[in-house]
C-alpha cells in the first residue's frame, strides 16, 4: 500500500521500505490516542489529536462547556487539514488570530463582519475573517473594498464635515460602486484597489485647495481646476481628478466643470516574437520554476490572458480526459497544446503547491488565505524574478494572434470583447471586416 509522506517508515515489503501497518507489525510511531501512524507529533501522540484538542480549549463556549455552535465549521476544518503540524504551529504564533477566535467562542466578541471592521487591517485578523468566510461562517466579503472602506471611515474623522459628506458621497457612489462592478465581474486587484485611494485622496486635496480660496466644489470655477492641475505638486492630477470631476458633474454638483483626458491608443508591442517563444520554452521545460508560475506565465504569453483573470480560474473551467486537456478561458473550450497539458494536469491535481493549502476551494490557483485564489503579484514576481516580462508577452501574444485568426472568433475564444479584438487585428494589419460576409457565402 502506498502511505502518504505523513506515516514513518518501518521496514521491508517486496523490495520497499513500507510503514509498520504494511508490514504487519505494531508500530513504535502509533499514537496512543487513535492509534494512527500518520503525522507522529511528540510523545507518542499524533498532530491530529494533540490539534482537536488545543482546538477544543480554544473554541469551546464556557456557557455549554463543549465547542461554540457556530465555530464548529473551523472546528472541523482546521483539524481536517492535511497538514496538522502547520495549523499547531499557527496556534503556537504570538499573533493575535487565534485570541480572536477564543474571544468570539466565549460571546466577548461578535462573530460577524462588523468585528472586523473596528480591528486593524493586519494579515493576522485578515486571515480569520477569510477562514470564517470560507467554512460559511460569515458571508462572502472582498477584502480591497473592505480595506479600502475601513481607511475611508478613519480619514473622514480628519475632514471638515462638509468636506466629509462630499468625500463621502463620492466615495460611495462612484469609486467603490465601481469597485464593486469589478469584483462581481472577478477583474478587481489590489493595484485597482490602491488606485481608488489615490483618486480619493486627489478628491481630498482639490477640496482643500478650494477651502484655502473660500470655495466650495459647489462654487468652484475650471480655472480652480486648472490651478490644482498645474501647481500642485507631486503625481498627475489630471488622471485621478477625472472621476471626482465626472461624478461632480453627473450628480449635478457642480456641472461647470471638465477634464480633457489624452485619447489612449494602442499599447506598443515592445518585444519580438523570437523572445515571447523563448519565454514559451522555459516556461515548458524548466522545473526549477514553480508549477503556478509556469502554467499562468504559459497561459499568457500563448493566449494573451491578464494575471487578473488567470489567477480567478475555477477548476470547472479545465476538463481533463486521457487524450488531451481543454481549458474554457471564456464560453469555448480550447485544446491545450503538447507539455502545457501535462503542467494543467499537474496543477490540477493539487502537486506542486505547498502543503498549507488545506482544501479544496475550486480555485485553478488556490491562495494561502482560506477560500482566496492567489494574488496577482505572487505569480507577477516569479515571472519578473526570471525575467519575463508578462504584460510585454501578453501584448505580443495578443498581435501574433489577431494576425492569424478573424475577431470575432478572437473574441470567443480568449474572453475579449469585440471591439478590442478588432483594434488588435487592425494593429496587426490585418481586415477581418469581411469576414462574416465570407463564411455566410463560403468564400
Amino acid at each position: 500500500m502506498v502511505r502518504p509522506l505523513a506515516y514513518p517508515l518501518a521496514g521491508p515489503l517486496g523490495g520497499e521500505i513500507v510503514c509498520a501497518g504494511c508490514v504487519g507489525v505494531v508500530s513504535a510511531f502509533a499514537c496512543t490516542g487513535c492509534g494512527s501512524e500518520a503525522h507522529p507529533y511528540g510523545s507518542r501522540r499524533c498532530a491530529r489529536c494533540i490539534l482537536s484538542e488545543r482546538l477544543t480549549d480554544l473554541l469551546t463556549d464556557p456557557a455549554t462547556g463543549t465547542v461554540n455552535q457556530r465555530l464548529r465549521p473551523v472546528f472541523e476544518e482546521l483539524t481536517g487539514s492535511e497538514r496538522p503540524q502547520t495549523t499547531i504551529w499557527w496556534l503556537r504564533k504570538p499573533t493575535p488570530g487565534p485570541g480572536l477566535l477564543r474571544q468570539m467562542a466565549r460571546g466577548e466578541v461578535p462573530i460577524s463582519h462588523d468585528t472586523f471592521r473596528t480591528l486593524p487591517s493586519t494579515p493576522a485578523y485578515g486571515y480569520v475573517r477569510d477562514l470564517l468566510t470560507a467554512v460559511g461562517v460569515l458571508e462572502p466579503y472582498e477584502p480591497h473594498i473592505a480595506h479600502l472602506e475601513a481607511w475611508l471611515e478613519v480619514t473622514l474623522v480628519t475632514l471638515p464635515r462638509e468636506h466629509a459628506e462630499v468625500i463621502r458621497r463620492y466615495a460611495r457612489w462612484h469609486v467603490i460602486r465601481n469597485l464593486q462592478q469589478r469584483a462581481a465581474q472577478g477583474r478587481l486587484t489590489r493595484m485597482l484597489a490602491n488606485n481608488s485611494r489615490l483618486r480619493i485622496r486627489a478628491a481630498i486635496e482639490f477640496l482643500a485647495l478650494l477651502g484655502e480660496a473660500g470655495a466650495t466644489i459647489q462654487t468652484a470655477t475650471q480655472a480652480d481646476l486648472e490651478q490644482f492641475l498645474t501647481t500642485t505638486p507631486g503625481y498627475d492630477r489630471t488622471a485621478v481628478i477625472t472621476g471626482f470631476v465626472a461624478w461632480a458633474r453627473k450628480s449635478r454638483t457642480n456641472t461647470h466643470l471638465s477634464v480633457v483626458s489624452a485619447k489612449r491608443g494602442m499599447p506598443p508591442v515592445t518585444i519580438s516574437d523570437e523572445q515571447r517563444w523563448a519565454d514559451i520554452e522555459r516556461l515548458l521545460h524548466d522545473d526549477t520554476i514553480r508549477l503556478p508560475a509556469r502554467v499562468a506565465g504559459l497561459f499568457t504569453l500563448l493566449f494573451a490572458q491578464p494575471l487578473v483573470r488567470i489567477v480567478a480560474m475555477r477548476t470547472d473551467q479545465v476538463e481533463i480526459t486521457d487524450h488531451d486537456v481543454q481549458v474554457a478561458f471564456a464560453e469555448t473550450p480550447v485544446q491545450m497544446p503538447p507539455v502545457l497539458d501535462d503542467l494543467i494536469r499537474e496543477l490540477a491535481t493539487g502537486r506542486g503547491w505547498s502543503l498549507h493549502v488545506a482544501r479544496e476551494t475550486g480555485w485553478l490557483f488556490p491562495g494561502g488565505r482560506p477560500g482566496r485564489h492567489t494574488a496577482t503579484e505572487n505569480i507577477r514576481r516569479d515571472l519578473a524574478a526570471i525575467g519575463i516580462k508578462r504584460f510585454e508577452g501578453r501584448k505580443a501574444a495578443m498581435f501574433q494572434l489577431a494576425a492569424t485568426m478573424p475577431a470575432p472568433i478572437l473574441a470567443e475564444l480568449l474572453g475579449t470583447t469585440d471591439s478590442y479584438a478588432t483594434a488588435w487585428a487592425a494593429l496587426a494589419a490585418r481586415d477581418w471586416g469581411t469576414y462574416i460576409q465570407h463564411r455566410a457565402t463560403g468564400r
